[in-house]
């Protein structure tokens, strides 16, 4: 079946799985975005606390599940983006990577007898990770449209030009417009999550409070990003593979891609939608309108960046170093073989939706949070 594909036609269909893992993953961070809200919604109530970090215990893994998944695919299908970005903005990835490890541990012994950091620095770990590995990620994200300074020889040896490894991006305002814009987003989707898992009138208020706040903010910063994306040079290549500056690349991608484009509007309205339908209509349904609009929101942007001759990791020292999913990724075998290792991705999607719904079959509530035989984290 795969072998009769080009590999051209490899390298795209790759592509779009790697999309799809961005865009199931920026859903899940609603866990990092949650974090980020225990102090505002809790106001300093354990019961109201515990009953959040219960909620967001429950899913946290499905993250890392997804995380691994998308890198995996990142690893197999594009190896050369793989040694250039890990091997060279290693410290902010190392950052990133941090971020993360945090938060595992403080789910596993914020509340452990004998805690000798004490469950308040365990709490100060995952807001770190909900805030600082959030907006890092998004800016490292960014650097798919900005590019970065590194070079690839004739050997395919990556090297980085600037000593700091990568957190040169944060002094790019293009690239901490969108870690700002991720970080309120899923502080929203994250409150959006809490309404609809957790049967209290408190909570419930309290997150539609920080709806109102966060969504203007996300706003803001979403549309500084869009319109610096919109109105910047992109980095194109032509049949021969030389990279050069196009004016409006970006926003010619999508207009020469219109159902990539009709992917993106839809996300942002089904987003806008679900805010509206929880502040005016109290519906306590719509982290899941909320949710596949994030997807198909972070979808198009990784399908637009990596399609229509579009480098998707260019660099700004050297154009031609610029990194395509033409001369990134694996051999023709290589990618036929993790083919068809790809089509276990439905049943990872249906394994994450099943646990998510036995998980959910009841709601959090005080008098379980209360229970002394409850298992709180």
């Amino acid at each position: 079946m795969f072998e009769e594909l080009t590999l051209l036609q490899l390298q795209q269909y790759w592509w779009i799985i790697i999309s799809l893992l961005g865009g199931i993953f920026g859903f899940i961070m609603f866990v990092q975005g949650g974090q980020t809200l225990f102090g505002s919604i809790s106001k300093g109530d354990e019961t109201l606390k515990t009953m959040l970090v219960n909620s967001l215990g429950r899913k946290w893994e499905l993250g890392f599940t997804t995380l691994v998944l998308f890198g995996g695919a990142l690893f197999a299908a594009f190896p050369l983006f793989y040694s250039t970005s890990f091997g060279g903005a290693y410290w902010v990835w190392m950052a990133i990577l941090f971020c993360f490890i945090i938060q595992a541990v403080s789910y596993e012994y914020r509340k452990k007898p004998q805690n000798f950091l004490g469950q308040k620095v365990y709490e100060s770990f995952l807001f770190i990770n909900g805030s600082l590995g959030v907006i890092l990620l998004g800016v490292a994200i960014a650097t798919f449209f900005s590019g970065s300074a590194f070079s690839v020889d004739e050997n395919n040896f990556s090297h980085w030009h600037t000593s700091l490894r990568g957190l040169e991006a944060l002094t790019n305002p293009f690239n901490l417009s969108l870690g700002f814009a991720l970080f309120f987003l899923v502080r929203i989707s994250g409150a959006l999550y809490f309404i609809n898992n957790i049967n209290n009138d408190i909570i419930r208020d309290r997150a539609i409070k920080s709806i109102k706040i966060n969504m203007p903010i996300f706003l803001v910063f979403f549309s500084i990003f869009l319109f610096i994306l919109f109105t910047k040079e992109g980095f194109a290549y032509n049949n021969e593979g030389l990279v050069y500056l196009e004016k409006y690349k970006y926003l010619i991608n999508f207009l020469e891609m219109p159902v990539v484009f009709a992917l993106f509007i839809l996300g942002i309205l089904m987003v806008v939608i679900a805010v509206v339908a929880t502040i005016h209509f109290n519906m306590t349904c719509c982290i899941k309108t909320g949710g596949v609009g994030i997807v198909l929101t972070v979808m198009a942007l990784f399908l637009n960046v990596g399609f229509n001759n579009t480098a998707y990791y260019p660099s700004i020292f050297d154009l031609q170093s610029s990194l395509t999913i033409q001369n990134s990724s694996g051999s023709h075998y290589t990618l036929t073989t993790m083919s068809y290792v790809s089509l276990m991705v439905p049943f990872v999607i249906a394994y994450i939706t099943y646990v998510w719904y036995q998980m959910d079959k009841v709601k959090i509530t005080k008098e379980e949070i209360e229970d002394p035989h409850a298992h709180n984290y």
